[in-house]
């Protein structure tokens, strides 16, 4: 029995006709992707991604990848012995989990993804923040002042090393560690790397991969997502309640980055597969995109 589900060869065209105005907006800009949560974990999904940004790369657009790795830090701290504590969310990190950290990021989850990227035939070099000094960072501390331990905010971004990679037709593939004057390394959020990275490199877009649909007005009702958010209308959404929780840190990286001169910033769920080429190359878009 013919398979009645198969694309023909004029759908095909059609849908490649289809991308060619979006291919030509991003050809030769760049893009920023934060890569973490389900997407990261799952295999089928994480294959999916590597496809995506081969993809990408390959029609001219310049893709950064930064990645988290915070599964992989918990087990790699179990399995040590290393107790993870968390103050207000954030994980408080000593000296004996700041070189677990650097470890796990940097080594492990960060050639992992350069590997992969070069089983789907794309080129990647893996960086992380301490790279020519790409991520300069000072001790962050809670806003009631608690000690995190080693955890840093970012003061100063040097985008050279990865504007080198993408000059040699390289995607970069991130890991969030930094360093400071003094020579102290530190853990730093994705998100927050991400958006200060695709702010100074002057990026077209800022994508965060999530594990939900988007900013929805209703938390539990994935069809109250909204598709477009002025960064200037932030505040009174975090007033009546739309935007909590998790989420605060999550916008307001993405509100920074449009501030600082991003084009857009767009959370997407990245347990959706393909999720990146449907935000990028199509016109219907995926998550919420801030403005």
């Amino acid at each position: 029995m013919e398979n009645t589900s198969r694309i023909s060869n004029t759908e095909k065209s059609q849908i490649l006709i289809d991308a060619l105005p979006y291919i030509q907006k991003y050809n030769d800009k760049i893009v920023v992707i934060k890569y973490g949560g389900n997407a990261m974990t799952n295999d089928e999904l994480k294959d999916d991604v590597m496809e995506d940004l081969v993809l990408l790369s390959l029609v001219g657009i310049k893709v950064v990848l930064v990645h988290g790795g915070g599964p992989e830090i918990n087990d790699m701290l179990k399995r040590l012995n290393i107790q993870s504590r968390f103050i207000n969310g954030l994980r408080y990190t000593d000296e004996e989990a700041i070189d677990v950290v650097k470890m796990v990021l940097a080594g492990k989850v960060n050639k992992e993804l350069v590997q992969l990227l070069a089983q789907h035939q794309g080129s990647a070099v893996g960086l992380c923040g301490i790279d020519g000094g790409m991520l300069i960072a000072e001790k962050k501390t809670t806003s009631d002042g608690q000690d995190l331990g080693f955890v840093g905010e970012i003061t100063e971004v040097n985008p050279k090393p990865i504007l080198d990679a993408l000059d040699n037709g390289n995607i970069p593939v991130i890991a969030t560690v930094a360093t400071d004057r003094r020579g102290n390394t530190y853990n730093i959020n994705a998100d927050t790397a991400a958006a200060r990275i695709a702010a100074e490199l002057g990026a077209e877009n800022l994508i965060l991969m999530t594990d939900i649909a988007g900013l929805l007005r209703d938390k539990d009702d994935p069809e109250t997502l909204i598709p477009k958010v002025n960064v200037s209308e932030v505040p009174y959404l975090k007033m009546q309640g739309i935007v909590s929780g998790g989420m605060i840190p999550k916008i307001d990286c993405c509100v920074e980055a449009v501030r600082r001169g991003v084009k857009g910033a767009v959370i997407i769920d990245g347990r959706v597969p393909h999720s990146i080429l449907i935000e990028i190359l199509s016109n219907e878009g995926i998550g919420t995109q801030f403005v």
